[in-house]
């Protein structure tokens, strides 16, 4: 799979291409159902990041980064800023509910969304697109450790917002 080409990513099983701003104002197209995702930064190769940013306060702790952190985990020629997976065999996560999450740690909203956060510190983060793959038969986590690690083997380094694997 290679990460830069939308056309490639789509014959991977991805759909529906929304941006933040978007789905921060309708978010019923995102499926009720178990999968994976991808976040994308369509003007990769203009990154701005601002320092804080609009990510939430959860349980006290200060989800921002210095710049210079950013600035050494961002990943050059890449689009693809974070992927992430809903659900689990034991648990009740969806697409629907963890991007739910994750949308609204972005509007600065105490939520557990930890995972991810430095999108929060792009300066476009509102134009970010998600995009997402359902999983009904597949584990998401497996899954979302192939892409992690067909993303490694194109870029040598996770996706700037995957700080851990």
């Amino acid at each position: 799979m290679n990460f830069n080409d939308i056309d490639d990513i789509k014959k991977n099983g991805f759909t529906d291409f929304k941006t933040i701003r978007d789905l921060w104002t309708d978010k019923s197209s995102i499926p009720k159902i178990k999968g994976v995702y991808l976040v994308i930064n369509p003007t990769f190769k203009k990154t701005e990041f601002i320092n804080p940013g609009v990510g939430g306060f959860f349980k006290g702790k200060d989800p921002n980064v210095s710049i210079t952190e950013l600035q050494n985990n961002h990943v050059d020629n890449s689009q693809v800023v974070y992927i992430g997976k809903a659900g689990s065999p034991t648990g009740q996560a969806t697409l629907n509910s963890r991007l739910g999450q994750y949308l609204r740690f972005g509007e600065t909203k105490n939520v557990g969304h930890w995972g991810g956060r430095l999108i929060w510190q792009l300066k476009n983060h509102s134009d970010l697109v998600f995009c997402w793959k359902p999983t009904p038969k597949d584990e998401p986590r497996e899954i979302e450790k192939q892409l992690l690690s067909a993303y490694i083997k194109q870029f040598g380094v996770r996706p700037f917002a995957n700080l851990t694997g």
